[in-house]
């Protein structure tokens, strides 16, 4: 399990962490490749957030020539379990039996739309009121 307090990294790191999951091991250049798919970022900027995630024990780095060589030290479904550890903490009270319910409830609302070949409103207050607008 991860070490540190909030087991889940921020989405810039999550960004590298996937890139480097889909290389198994790369250096800068080839995590800077994958993020810019979606986000263009600086090399120093990448670089620097690689070398935060060794210092926080989620990455090993490896000197190879002149560069080095970055790997993943958690696996992909160690951080989806944290995750979803940090979310059921958060929002349903440490409760898995909520947010399985939670789940079943919203299938349910789905499907019964999807029935209905209708848009229903949103019960729950999640529609924004145009009124105010």
């Amino acid at each position: 399990m991860p070490k540190s307090a909030r087991d889940v990294p921020p989405p810039l790191e999550l960004l590298c962490l996937k890139a480097l999951w889909s290389l198994q091991e790369g250096k800068v250049k080839d995590v800077q490749l994958i993020v810019a798919q979606s986000r263009p970022l600086a090399y120093t900027t990448i670089m620097t957030v690689l070398d935060r995630l060794v210092r926080k024990g989620k990455l090993s780095r490896q000197k190879v020539g002149r560069a080095f060589m970055y790997a993943p030290q958690t696996p992909r479904d160690v951080m989806r379990r944290a995750a979803i550890r940090e979310l059921v903490d958060g929002y349903f009270d440490g409760s898995e039996d909520q947010l399985v319910e939670f789940l079943r409830s919203n299938e349910q609302r789905s499907a019964a739309v999807a029935g209905a070949g209708t848009v229903a409103p949103a019960e729950d207050g999640s529609r924004i009121d145009t009124v105010l607008l």
